[in-house]
Protein backbone atom coordinates (compact mmCIF):
# COMPACT_ATOMS: atom_id res chain seq x y z
CA UNK A 1 0.00 0.00 0.00
CA UNK A 2 0.89 3.57 -0.35
CA UNK A 3 2.63 5.19 2.61
CA UNK A 4 0.46 6.57 5.21
CA UNK A 5 -2.06 9.70 4.36
CA UNK A 6 -1.64 12.92 6.08
CA UNK A 7 -4.17 13.73 8.59
CA UNK A 8 -7.09 14.92 6.60
CA UNK A 9 -7.27 18.42 8.09
CA UNK A 10 -3.81 19.48 6.90
CA UNK A 11 -6.00 20.06 3.65
CA UNK A 12 -7.32 23.21 5.06
CA UNK A 13 -3.56 24.43 5.90
CA UNK A 14 -2.98 24.07 2.56
CA UNK A 15 -5.27 26.20 1.51
CA UNK A 16 -4.18 29.21 4.48
CA UNK A 17 -0.73 28.65 3.53
CA UNK A 18 -1.19 29.50 0.03
CA UNK A 19 -3.64 33.15 0.74
CA UNK A 20 -0.64 34.24 2.27
CA UNK A 21 0.84 34.51 -1.40
CA UNK A 22 -2.43 35.53 -2.76
CA UNK A 23 -3.70 32.65 -4.14
CA UNK A 24 -6.85 31.08 -3.73
CA UNK A 25 -9.08 27.63 -4.46
CA UNK A 26 -9.76 27.02 -7.83
CA UNK A 27 -12.67 24.93 -6.76
CA UNK A 28 -14.92 25.78 -4.01
CA UNK A 29 -15.24 24.20 -0.44
CA UNK A 30 -18.58 24.35 -0.19
CA UNK A 31 -20.20 21.33 -0.86
CA UNK A 32 -23.72 22.38 -1.73
CA UNK A 33 -22.28 24.58 -4.76
CA UNK A 34 -20.76 21.66 -6.69
CA UNK A 35 -23.84 20.35 -7.81
CA UNK A 36 -24.61 23.72 -9.17
CA UNK A 37 -21.67 24.41 -10.69
CA UNK A 38 -21.34 20.75 -12.60
CA UNK A 39 -24.64 21.45 -14.04
CA UNK A 40 -23.34 24.77 -15.38
CA UNK A 41 -20.80 23.44 -17.04
CA UNK A 42 -22.39 19.59 -18.34
CA UNK A 43 -24.21 18.78 -21.09
CA UNK A 44 -27.88 18.71 -19.61
CA UNK A 45 -28.36 15.11 -20.64
CA UNK A 46 -25.28 13.80 -18.43
CA UNK A 47 -25.95 16.43 -15.83
CA UNK A 48 -29.57 15.27 -16.00
CA UNK A 49 -28.26 11.37 -15.58
CA UNK A 50 -26.11 11.92 -12.66
CA UNK A 51 -28.60 14.60 -10.92
CA UNK A 52 -31.70 12.28 -11.91
CA UNK A 53 -33.74 10.37 -8.71
CA UNK A 54 -36.97 8.63 -9.73
CA UNK A 55 -40.49 9.98 -9.92
CA UNK A 56 -41.07 13.19 -8.05
CA UNK A 57 -37.43 12.73 -5.90
CA UNK A 58 -38.89 12.13 -2.96
CA UNK A 59 -37.01 9.33 -2.01
CA UNK A 60 -33.78 11.30 -2.79
CA UNK A 61 -35.34 14.36 -0.49
CA UNK A 62 -35.94 11.89 2.32
CA UNK A 63 -32.14 10.77 2.20
CA UNK A 64 -31.22 14.55 2.65
CA UNK A 65 -33.73 15.36 5.27
CA UNK A 66 -33.01 12.13 7.32
CA UNK A 67 -29.50 13.56 8.38
CA UNK A 68 -31.16 16.89 9.28
CA UNK A 69 -33.13 14.80 11.67
CA UNK A 70 -30.15 14.19 14.42
CA UNK A 71 -27.69 16.41 15.78
CA UNK A 72 -24.06 15.83 17.02
CA UNK A 73 -23.29 16.16 20.60
CA UNK A 74 -20.06 17.46 21.53
CA UNK A 75 -18.23 16.61 24.38
CA UNK A 76 -15.76 18.94 26.31
CA UNK A 77 -11.77 18.46 27.50
CA UNK A 78 -11.68 15.21 25.71
CA UNK A 79 -7.70 14.77 25.92
CA UNK A 80 -6.56 13.37 23.11
CA UNK A 81 -4.86 13.85 19.80
CA UNK A 82 -6.72 14.01 16.21
CA UNK A 83 -9.04 11.51 15.90
CA UNK A 84 -7.82 7.81 14.72
CA UNK A 85 -9.77 7.66 11.50
CA UNK A 86 -8.38 3.77 10.43
CA UNK A 87 -10.88 1.06 10.71
CA UNK A 88 -11.47 -2.47 10.22
CA UNK A 89 -13.40 -3.99 7.29
CA UNK A 90 -13.60 -8.41 6.17
CA UNK A 91 -9.89 -8.54 7.74
CA UNK A 92 -8.89 -5.75 6.11
CA UNK A 93 -7.73 -2.36 7.50
CA UNK A 94 -8.47 1.04 5.65
CA UNK A 95 -7.36 4.73 6.19
CA UNK A 96 -10.79 6.09 6.49
CA UNK A 97 -14.10 4.55 6.78
CA UNK A 98 -15.27 6.26 3.52
CA UNK A 99 -15.95 4.35 0.22
CA UNK A 100 -15.87 5.65 -3.91
CA UNK A 101 -19.75 4.56 -4.42
CA UNK A 102 -19.97 2.92 -7.81
CA UNK A 103 -21.27 5.12 -10.63
CA UNK A 104 -20.94 4.17 -13.87
CA UNK A 105 -20.65 6.26 -17.21
CA UNK A 106 -18.16 8.09 -15.75
CA UNK A 107 -16.87 9.45 -19.42
CA UNK A 108 -20.10 11.36 -19.73
CA UNK A 109 -19.11 13.70 -17.18
CA UNK A 110 -15.40 14.26 -18.17
CA UNK A 111 -13.25 12.51 -21.03
CA UNK A 112 -11.13 10.89 -18.41
CA UNK A 113 -13.79 9.35 -16.96
CA UNK A 114 -12.93 6.08 -14.24
CA UNK A 115 -9.22 6.22 -14.80
CA UNK A 116 -9.57 9.95 -13.43
CA UNK A 117 -11.71 8.99 -10.31
CA UNK A 118 -9.33 5.65 -9.57
CA UNK A 119 -6.41 7.30 -9.90
CA UNK A 120 -7.70 10.04 -7.48
CA UNK A 121 -9.23 7.57 -4.98
CA UNK A 122 -5.45 5.68 -4.89
CA UNK A 123 -4.31 9.40 -4.19
CA UNK A 124 -6.45 10.05 -1.12
CA UNK A 125 -6.94 6.21 0.44
CA UNK A 126 -9.94 5.89 -0.25
CA UNK A 127 -11.64 2.39 -1.42
CA UNK A 128 -12.63 2.27 -5.34
CA UNK A 129 -15.44 0.71 -6.19
CA UNK A 130 -16.29 0.00 -9.68
CA UNK A 131 -19.45 -0.05 -11.72
CA UNK A 132 -20.49 -2.57 -14.01
CA UNK A 133 -21.48 0.35 -15.75
CA UNK A 134 -18.23 1.57 -15.99
CA UNK A 135 -17.35 3.13 -19.25
CA UNK A 136 -13.66 1.50 -18.87
CA UNK A 137 -12.58 -1.40 -18.49
CA UNK A 138 -12.18 -3.88 -15.66
CA UNK A 139 -8.23 -4.41 -15.78
CA UNK A 140 -7.65 -0.61 -17.10
CA UNK A 141 -9.33 0.63 -13.96
CA UNK A 142 -7.24 -1.59 -11.78
CA UNK A 143 -3.97 -0.55 -13.37
CA UNK A 144 -4.80 3.31 -12.53
CA UNK A 145 -6.10 2.60 -9.36
CA UNK A 146 -2.32 0.91 -8.52
CA UNK A 147 -2.02 -1.11 -5.60
CA UNK A 148 -4.78 0.48 -3.61
CA UNK A 149 -8.19 -0.88 -2.33
CA UNK A 150 -10.68 -1.65 -4.75
CA UNK A 151 -13.93 -3.88 -5.38
CA UNK A 152 -16.40 -4.81 -7.61
CA UNK A 153 -19.91 -4.46 -7.72
CA UNK A 154 -22.31 -6.48 -9.99
CA UNK A 155 -25.02 -5.63 -12.12
CA UNK A 156 -26.39 -9.20 -12.27
CA UNK A 157 -27.40 -10.67 -15.34
CA UNK A 158 -30.10 -13.63 -15.12
CA UNK A 159 -28.99 -17.37 -14.38
CA UNK A 160 -29.29 -17.97 -18.42
CA UNK A 161 -25.93 -15.51 -18.42
CA UNK A 162 -24.07 -17.34 -15.45
CA UNK A 163 -21.10 -17.85 -18.25
CA UNK A 164 -20.79 -14.15 -18.41
CA UNK A 165 -21.36 -13.02 -14.54
CA UNK A 166 -18.53 -16.08 -13.77
CA UNK A 167 -16.40 -14.75 -16.30
CA UNK A 168 -16.86 -10.63 -14.93
CA UNK A 169 -16.24 -11.85 -11.36
CA UNK A 170 -12.59 -14.05 -12.56
CA UNK A 171 -11.71 -10.90 -14.13
CA UNK A 172 -12.25 -8.64 -11.31
CA UNK A 173 -10.54 -11.04 -8.96
CA UNK A 174 -7.70 -11.36 -10.91
CA UNK A 175 -7.29 -7.85 -11.52
CA UNK A 176 -7.49 -7.14 -7.53
CA UNK A 177 -10.86 -6.18 -6.85
CA UNK A 178 -11.42 -7.96 -2.74
CA UNK A 179 -14.99 -7.59 -1.94
CA UNK A 180 -17.96 -8.44 -4.82
CA UNK A 181 -20.95 -5.51 -3.64
CA UNK A 182 -24.09 -7.22 -5.86
CA UNK A 183 -26.54 -4.16 -6.66
CA UNK A 184 -30.14 -5.61 -5.78
CA UNK A 185 -32.30 -2.98 -6.30
CA UNK A 186 -31.45 -1.85 -10.33
CA UNK A 187 -32.19 -5.06 -12.40
CA UNK A 188 -34.15 -2.34 -14.48
CA UNK A 189 -33.64 0.91 -14.84
CA UNK A 190 -36.05 3.65 -12.99
CA UNK A 191 -38.35 6.06 -13.81
CA UNK A 192 -36.52 9.05 -14.04
CA UNK A 193 -38.04 12.10 -15.37
CA UNK A 194 -34.39 14.16 -16.08
CA UNK A 195 -33.40 11.49 -18.32
CA UNK A 196 -36.47 11.10 -20.26
CA UNK A 197 -36.67 14.59 -21.07
CA UNK A 198 -33.44 14.39 -22.97
CA UNK A 199 -34.69 11.37 -24.63
CA UNK A 200 -31.46 10.29 -22.98
CA UNK A 201 -30.43 6.67 -21.93
CA UNK A 202 -26.44 6.35 -22.11
CA UNK A 203 -26.74 2.20 -22.47
CA UNK A 204 -28.21 2.44 -25.77
CA UNK A 205 -25.79 5.38 -27.57
CA UNK A 206 -23.91 3.48 -30.37
CA UNK A 207 -20.44 3.58 -28.19
CA UNK A 208 -18.56 2.13 -25.17
CA UNK A 209 -19.69 4.34 -22.46
CA UNK A 210 -21.46 2.42 -19.61
CA UNK A 211 -20.90 -1.00 -21.58
CA UNK A 212 -17.03 -1.02 -21.89
CA UNK A 213 -17.02 -4.15 -19.32
CA UNK A 214 -18.81 -6.13 -21.80
CA UNK A 215 -17.22 -5.28 -24.92
CA UNK A 216 -14.13 -6.39 -23.08
CA UNK A 217 -15.63 -9.63 -21.90
CA UNK A 218 -14.57 -12.25 -23.79
CA UNK A 219 -17.39 -14.91 -23.09
CA UNK A 220 -20.02 -11.76 -24.12
CA UNK A 221 -17.84 -11.31 -27.31
CA UNK A 222 -17.68 -14.80 -28.22
CA UNK A 223 -21.67 -14.94 -27.86
CA UNK A 224 -22.14 -12.20 -30.03
CA UNK A 225 -20.26 -13.16 -32.43
CA UNK A 226 -21.75 -16.34 -32.69
CA UNK A 227 -24.94 -15.08 -32.67
CA UNK A 228 -24.24 -12.09 -35.31
CA UNK A 229 -21.59 -13.21 -37.55
CA UNK A 230 -19.78 -10.20 -36.43
CA UNK A 231 -17.05 -8.69 -33.85
CA UNK A 232 -18.80 -6.01 -31.37
CA UNK A 233 -16.97 -3.24 -33.47
CA UNK A 234 -18.79 -3.72 -36.45
CA UNK A 235 -22.34 -3.55 -34.76
CA UNK A 236 -21.56 -1.16 -31.76
CA UNK A 237 -25.42 -0.01 -31.57
CA UNK A 238 -26.83 -3.74 -31.28
CA UNK A 239 -23.71 -4.67 -29.04
CA UNK A 240 -24.72 -1.80 -27.24
CA UNK A 241 -28.44 -2.81 -26.47
CA UNK A 242 -27.37 -6.01 -25.53
CA UNK A 243 -25.06 -5.72 -22.98
CA UNK A 244 -27.40 -3.44 -21.99
CA UNK A 245 -30.41 -5.86 -21.78
CA UNK A 246 -27.77 -8.49 -20.47
CA UNK A 247 -26.67 -6.62 -17.10
CA UNK A 248 -30.78 -4.18 -16.73
CA UNK A 249 -32.40 -7.87 -17.47
CA UNK A 250 -35.64 -6.10 -16.42
CA UNK A 251 -36.40 -9.48 -13.86
CA UNK A 252 -34.45 -10.01 -10.24
CA UNK A 253 -32.78 -13.33 -9.04
CA UNK A 254 -33.60 -15.07 -6.20
CA UNK A 255 -32.38 -15.43 -2.77
CA UNK A 256 -31.63 -18.84 -3.54
CA UNK A 257 -29.03 -17.76 -6.53
CA UNK A 258 -26.56 -15.81 -4.22
CA UNK A 259 -25.10 -19.98 -4.09
CA UNK A 260 -23.73 -19.25 -7.52
CA UNK A 261 -22.37 -15.65 -6.68
CA UNK A 262 -20.77 -18.03 -3.63
CA UNK A 263 -19.27 -20.47 -5.27
CA UNK A 264 -17.42 -18.14 -7.92
CA UNK A 265 -15.89 -15.38 -5.89
CA UNK A 266 -13.57 -16.31 -2.58
CA UNK A 267 -13.86 -13.25 -1.21
CA UNK A 268 -16.88 -11.24 0.86
CA UNK A 269 -19.94 -10.73 -0.74
CA UNK A 270 -21.77 -7.55 0.51
CA UNK A 271 -25.50 -6.59 -1.04
CA UNK A 272 -26.41 -3.54 -1.71
CA UNK A 273 -30.14 -1.86 -1.40
CA UNK A 274 -31.32 -3.41 1.90
CA UNK A 275 -33.67 -0.55 3.33
CA UNK A 276 -35.44 -3.46 5.76
CA UNK A 277 -35.13 -5.83 8.37
CA UNK A 278 -36.31 -8.60 7.04
CA UNK A 279 -34.13 -8.28 3.86
CA UNK A 280 -31.25 -7.72 5.99
CA UNK A 281 -31.83 -10.93 7.74
CA UNK A 282 -31.90 -13.06 4.75
CA UNK A 283 -28.59 -11.70 3.94
CA UNK A 284 -27.55 -13.10 6.71
CA UNK A 285 -28.97 -16.34 6.84
CA UNK A 286 -27.48 -17.18 3.39
CA UNK A 287 -24.37 -16.20 4.11
CA UNK A 288 -22.88 -13.17 2.80
CA UNK A 289 -20.75 -10.67 5.03
CA UNK A 290 -21.98 -7.45 4.41
CA UNK A 291 -24.66 -5.16 2.84
CA UNK A 292 -25.12 -1.89 1.95
CA UNK A 293 -28.50 0.12 3.77
CA UNK A 294 -28.92 2.31 0.39
CA UNK A 295 -31.74 3.18 -2.04
CA UNK A 296 -29.59 3.81 -4.81
CA UNK A 297 -29.62 7.47 -3.68
CA UNK A 298 -32.99 7.79 -4.49
CA UNK A 299 -32.21 6.60 -8.19
CA UNK A 300 -34.39 3.91 -8.86
CA UNK A 301 -37.75 3.98 -6.26
CA UNK A 302 -40.04 6.86 -6.00
CA UNK A 303 -41.76 7.30 -2.58
CA UNK A 304 -38.67 5.54 -0.54
CA UNK A 305 -37.85 6.10 2.98
CA UNK A 306 -34.92 7.53 3.83
CA UNK A 307 -31.98 5.23 4.16
CA UNK A 308 -30.68 6.76 7.32
CA UNK A 309 -33.85 6.23 8.38
CA UNK A 310 -33.87 2.62 8.73
CA UNK A 311 -29.84 2.11 9.62
CA UNK A 312 -30.02 1.91 13.12
CA UNK A 313 -33.04 -0.79 13.36
CA UNK A 314 -30.69 -3.00 10.46
CA UNK A 315 -27.48 -2.82 12.52
CA UNK A 316 -29.86 -3.45 15.82
CA UNK A 317 -30.77 -6.45 13.87
CA UNK A 318 -27.84 -7.75 11.78
CA UNK A 319 -24.69 -6.23 12.90
CA UNK A 320 -23.15 -8.78 15.32
CA UNK A 321 -23.32 -10.86 11.89
CA UNK A 322 -22.95 -8.65 8.98
CA UNK A 323 -20.72 -5.70 8.18
CA UNK A 324 -22.88 -2.85 7.40
CA UNK A 325 -22.09 0.05 5.42
CA UNK A 326 -24.18 3.25 4.44
CA UNK A 327 -24.81 4.90 1.00
CA UNK A 328 -27.55 7.35 -0.26
CA UNK A 329 -27.56 11.56 0.95
CA UNK A 330 -24.13 11.80 2.13
CA UNK A 331 -22.91 15.19 1.25
CA UNK A 332 -20.89 16.87 4.03
CA UNK A 333 -18.69 15.46 6.82
CA UNK A 334 -21.14 15.51 9.95
CA UNK A 335 -23.38 13.55 7.23
CA UNK A 336 -20.26 10.95 7.21
CA UNK A 337 -20.09 10.84 11.08
CA UNK A 338 -24.08 10.58 11.66
CA UNK A 339 -24.35 7.57 9.64
CA UNK A 340 -21.21 5.88 11.19
CA UNK A 341 -23.26 7.10 14.60
CA UNK A 342 -26.02 5.32 14.01
CA UNK A 343 -23.83 1.70 13.08
CA UNK A 344 -22.49 1.86 9.84
CA UNK A 345 -19.09 0.52 9.34
CA UNK A 346 -17.94 2.32 6.11
CA UNK A 347 -19.95 5.34 4.09
CA UNK A 348 -19.97 5.57 0.70
CA UNK A 349 -19.91 8.99 -1.32
CA UNK A 350 -21.49 8.85 -4.90
CA UNK A 351 -22.83 12.41 -5.99
CA UNK A 352 -20.58 14.60 -5.05
CA UNK A 353 -17.36 13.20 -6.59
CA UNK A 354 -18.98 13.33 -10.06
CA UNK A 355 -19.24 16.47 -9.31
CA UNK A 356 -15.77 17.16 -8.88
CA UNK A 357 -14.89 14.96 -12.31
CA UNK A 358 -16.97 17.25 -13.85
CA UNK A 359 -15.74 20.25 -12.84
CA UNK A 360 -12.28 19.07 -12.87
CA UNK A 361 -11.36 15.64 -14.14
CA UNK A 362 -8.95 13.86 -11.55
CA UNK A 363 -7.93 17.37 -9.53
CA UNK A 364 -11.96 17.51 -8.77
CA UNK A 365 -12.72 13.80 -7.65
CA UNK A 366 -9.09 14.87 -4.96
CA UNK A 367 -10.37 17.96 -4.33
CA UNK A 368 -13.65 16.34 -3.32
CA UNK A 369 -12.39 13.78 -1.22
CA UNK A 370 -9.75 15.69 0.64
CA UNK A 371 -12.98 18.20 1.51
CA UNK A 372 -14.97 15.75 2.73
CA UNK A 373 -12.66 14.06 4.76
CA UNK A 374 -11.12 16.98 6.29
CA UNK A 375 -14.28 18.51 7.14
CA UNK A 376 -15.17 14.61 9.05
CA UNK A 377 -11.70 14.88 10.42
CA UNK A 378 -12.38 18.53 12.31
CA UNK A 379 -16.36 17.53 12.86
CA UNK A 380 -15.09 14.41 14.96
CA UNK A 381 -12.57 16.43 16.78
CA UNK A 382 -13.96 19.22 17.61
CA UNK A 383 -17.09 17.40 19.04
CA UNK A 384 -14.44 15.66 21.11
CA UNK A 385 -14.50 11.87 19.65
CA UNK A 386 -11.17 10.15 19.78
CA UNK A 387 -11.92 7.33 17.04
CA UNK A 388 -14.58 6.38 14.76
CA UNK A 389 -14.39 3.10 16.47
CA UNK A 390 -17.99 1.87 18.50
CA UNK A 391 -16.73 2.64 22.16
CA UNK A 392 -16.48 6.12 20.90
CA UNK A 393 -18.62 7.16 17.58
CA UNK A 394 -22.00 5.70 18.60
CA UNK A 395 -25.53 6.82 19.04
CA UNK A 396 -24.68 8.56 21.95
CA UNK A 397 -23.66 11.72 20.33
CA UNK A 398 -26.23 12.01 18.24
CA UNK A 399 -29.36 13.47 19.22
CA UNK A 400 -32.86 13.56 17.38
CA UNK A 401 -33.87 17.46 16.35
CA UNK A 402 -36.60 16.99 14.54
CA UNK A 403 -39.40 16.47 17.11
Amino acid sequence: MSPPNPTPFTYENEIYQAGLQNQKPSLTFNALEWESLAKAQLPASAFGYVHGSAGTRSTDTNNQNAFKKWGILPSRLVASDFPDLCTTLFGDTYDYPVAIAPVGVQRIFHRDGETATAKAAASEHVPYILSTASSTGIEDVADANGDSHRWFQLYWPLNEHNDITASLLSRARASGYKVLVVTLDTYILGWRPSDLDNAYNPFLVADDIGVAIGFTDPVFRAKFRAKHGREIEEDVGTAAAEWAHTVFPGLSHGWEDLAFLKEHWDGPIVLKGIQTVADAKRAAEYGVQGVVVSNHGGRQQDGGVGSLDVLAEIVDAVGDRLEVLFDSGVRCGADIVKALALGAKMVLVGRPYVYGLALRGEEGVRHVLRSLLGDFNLTLHLSGIPSVRPEHLNREVLRRVDS
